[in-house]
């Protein structure tokens, strides 16, 4: 997810959008004793902007400025996916009702009228710091797998397509895994679900402790697991898979100690730039590790599709 702090600044980001030098010295002298770090912009264009690259906590945003009004600045940040969630605070010397109707309309959660109160001021700034918070948490508990607690299918598409758009802009190795436990409908029908449930939170706390720190691990759906591995040539993504395996192998269940566990894996990866979207990527990866399940389980396969482009421009 992203947050709202700038580097190791863990105060939350409020953006203060308004093109008067004196409210952004106001604000700056008023809220001080905050914990929060203001980041001024003085156009509506300049707040677009910082609000994108910096996704701030909360944005205080003035209504009448030139070239691209306060009103603008607020539909755009409500028709972006990427700043919808944002609480926007209107400042605005604007009294009219009307005004005021239009801002909450276009998604505002608040308007102060300037000159505005002190003591006003920093209660509902809290109160929107409040309110981002919770969104925040609610956004990444919507993500999280709750048997697991891996990250879930939603947010694998969501970061896949973001690290697969990182690859093509700058060609860096990419690899994905996609891992599935064998012979699992064996497991629930003999010695039943809790067990079953058991081998899947097992396995996700292996990958885990596994992977490496930069690794994206998530549970892709029932007893099917897939890693996000950024920076990771295919070969050395098949040896963590590798080790994984071995390591998976090796563990005693307490509810079936005589039974072990094992899983076949899919790898896709590229050492450099490769042609494909990505979802021939993971239809790829899916397809190895269906051509793992046929050779026998318990085992890793791999494609390199650098090495498949090489041989196919021969």
């Amino acid at each position: 997810m992203q947050g709202s702090a700038n580097g190791n600044d863990n105060r939350p980001l409020v953006l203060v959008v308004d093109d008067c030098q004196d409210v952004h010295r106001l604000l700056r002298a008023r809220l001080r004793q905050e914990d929060v770090e203001l980041v001024p912009a003085t156009s509506g264009a300049e707040g677009l902007t910082l609000a994108k690259s910096r996704q701030p906590a909360v944005v205080l945003l003035d209504l009448d400025m030139p070239a691209m009004d306060g009103f603008e600045v607020l539909r755009v940040l409500k028709n972006d996916p990427a700043t919808v969630h944002i609480p926007v605070i209107v400042l605005s010397g604007l009294h009219s009702p009307q005004d005021k109707v239009t801002a909450f309309d276009l998604g505002a959660i608040d308007y102060i009228t300037k000159p505005f109160e002190l003591t006003e001021l920093r209660v509902r700034v809290r109160s929107a710091l409040r309110l981002h918070q919770l969104v925040q948490m609610l956004a990444t508990k919507a993500q999280i797998d709750g048997l697991t607690g891996l990250w879930n299918r939603a947010f694998f598409e969501r970061r896949w397509a973001e690290e697969h758009a990182r690859f093509a802009r700058h060609a860096h190795p990419l690899s994905v895994a996609f891992i599935d436990v064998d012979h699992f409908k064996s497991v629930n029908d003999t010695y039943g679900h809790p067990a079953g449930d058991a081998v899947l939170v097992g396995l996700a706390s292996t990958l885990q402790r596994e992977c490496r720190s930069n690794d994206v691990v998530c549970r892709y759906g029932g007893e099917e697991f897939v890693v996000i591995m950024p920076d990771t040539t295919p070969s050395d993504a098949a040896q963590v898979l590798e080790r994984i395996r071995a390591v998976l192998a090796e563990t005693s269940w307490s509810r079936h100690p005589e039974r072990r566990v094992t899983f076949s894996a899919g790898v896709a990866g590229a050492s450099g730039g490769a042609m494909v979207t990505p979802e021939q990527w993971v239809e790829l990866a899916d397809k190895n590790l269906y051509a793992a399940k046929r050779a026998g389980r318990d085992r890793v396969v791999v494609t390199d599709m650098g090495a498949l482009r090489a041989a196919a421009a021969a």
